[in-house]
């Protein structure tokens, strides 16, 4: 077994600032009587992700509530709650989603990413991103190539935005941080050298 990074998931505590993976994805916040409360809520694409994503939250002294969209997906959200006023402030300027100045993800963070919105396309792995939020794409590449995980974006045609991650160094490097995947995870969707 290798050694464990210090920058790893499973290296740190879970903590309320790590549900700031999903608003690295399609995730958003919203802030509620002059940010004194703030609640985060996620669209999921494939209904396995609703179960562990509660579970993550729950491991972090959050409760999710499972919805579904407009649309039929699942809708994972938590209720208003003064503890996620500070995540909410950084990763919202008046209602528009915008990456924190200086956003590094560390591997709690990257892991909720996964969770949320990874997936493997023809040897890559890709982190989702929110098409409704465009002007995060840059930034959250930039904060990869920060973590050593150098990516591009992609824009696929009739497909979700999303950061891409190849090469064996680097996603053995995602997996490391990421760590092992939660139980209900389908394993073929995590991220692995």
């Amino acid at each position: 077994m290798g050694q464990l990074s210090f920058f790893s998931a499973e290296a740190r505590q879970p903590d309320v600032g790590d549900l700031a993976g999903l608003l690295c994805g399609p995730g958003q916040a919203v802030s509620f009587a002059r940010g004194t409360a703030a609640r985060v809520s996620v669209v999921l694409d494939e209904p396995w992700r609703a179960g562990a994503l509660m579970s993550a939250c729950a491991e972090r002294g959050v409760l999710a509530q499972l919805g579904a969209s407009e649309e039929g997906h699942a809708l994972v959200r938590t209720a208003f709650r003064t503890d996620l006023t500070t995540l909410a402030a950084q990763w919202l300027r008046g209602a528009v989603k915008s990456v924190p100045a200086g956003f590094e993800p560390h591997g709690a963070e990257l892991r909720l990413w996964a969770l949320t919105s990874g997936r493997w396309s023809e040897g890559s792995y890709l982190l989702g991103l929110d098409p409704d939020a465009p002007d995060t794409h840059e930034p959250l590449r930039e904060a990869l190539a920060c973590c050593c995980l150098p990516a591009t974006v992609l824009a696929p045609r009739g497909g979700e935005p999303a950061l891409r991650v190849t090469g064996r160094r680097r996603l053995a490097r995602l997996a490391e941080l990421v760590g092992r995947p939660p139980r209900g995870v389908v394993q073929q969707m995590w991220p692995a050298a």
